[in-house]
């Protein structure tokens, strides 16, 4: 697979299969000085007033949800929203189409994580006939207008598609079936899309022609290696939002206040059993 963008040509690394897997030890060395990295670009947002949305689109099971895990496992929830809406529902099918999206977009010192997005019309909607020919053709139409409307506004946008062989793909799924702690994440959009592998390619492939613009452009993640695609996820939106490091004031804990004679009541607490 291979697009254009503001930068060149993106093709996908196929000799991305045959490195050496990273080690547990030096995987986790590096999330965490990764994390540490967001934790500061963070501050930097607060401080600045920035707003920051990260749309994350691509294959099913590509490992969308691990690489926000990882970003929200450090950060302040009150700075970094995670945001997977539902299907809509009747009323929302009858507004404009990027109304819902729209009420979610960051404000002022807050990073939005859109986990799908209004690319839903491109992608899913689209393969599956949700949507008319017209509302689709005009969603590609005016899409690069409704996003260069969000930077106008000071957001920082980053697209990124994460791209799976379909090899991988079909093992992850089969993982999922066999394994009861995973199940839960097969849903019956997800056993469509593994059918309709080239419906999806193609629809993939209109909307990065449609919708890969200098201005906003779609950066592709490799995730045939989960961990590899983490670590490289996470350098490269620390690498494209301009933040700095921010000088932090010492913090000095103060003395506990005198007990000015409280004594333990003795209360018979409900402690809960000491299983381990």
């Amino acid at each position: 697979m291979s697009h254009k963008n503001g930068t060149g040509t993106v093709e996908r690394s196929q000799g991305s299969r045959n490195k050496v897997e990273i080690s547990n030890k030096d995987y986790e060395r590096q999330l965490r000085k990764l994390q540490t990295n967001l934790v500061e670009m963070q501050e930097w947002v607060r401080a600045e007033g920035a707003k920051v949305a990260v749309v994350f689109e691509g294959r099913d099971a590509a490992g969308k949800g691990g690489v926000i895990h990882r970003i929200m496992e450090r950060v302040s929830p009150r700075v970094f929203r995670h945001v997977a809406l539902p299907a809509p529902t009747e009323r929302e099918k009858s507004q404009v189409y990027a109304q819902r999206y729209m009420k979610e977009l960051p404000a002022a010192g807050e990073v939005t994580l859109f986990d799908r997005s209004w690319y839903n019309r491109a992608l899913v909607e689209h393969v599956m006939d949700f949507c008319t020919p017209k509302q689709y053709d005009d969603f590609l139409r005016m899409c690069p207008s409704f996003e260069a409307l969000l930077k106008n506004n000071g957001i920082i946008l980053v697209k990124y598609w994460f791209e799976v062989c379909e090899q991988e793909q079909h093992r992850r799924f089969l993982k999922r079936i066999q394994d009861p702690m995973r199940r839960w994440k097969l849903s019956p959009m997800d056993l469509e899309s593994h059918q309709r592998w080239y419906d999806y390619s193609r629809a993939r492939d209109a909307m990065f022609a449609a919708t890969d613009t200098p201005q906003s452009p779609w950066y592709v993640v490799q995730t045939d290696d989960k961990k590899r695609a983490r670590l490289n996820c996470l350098a490269h939106l620390l690498s494209v939002v301009p933040w700095k490091k921010v000088s932090q004031g010492k913090v000095v804990l103060p003395e506990r206040q005198k007990s000015k004679g409280y004594k333990d009541p003795g209360w018979n607490y409900r402690w809960i059993p000491e299983a381990y």
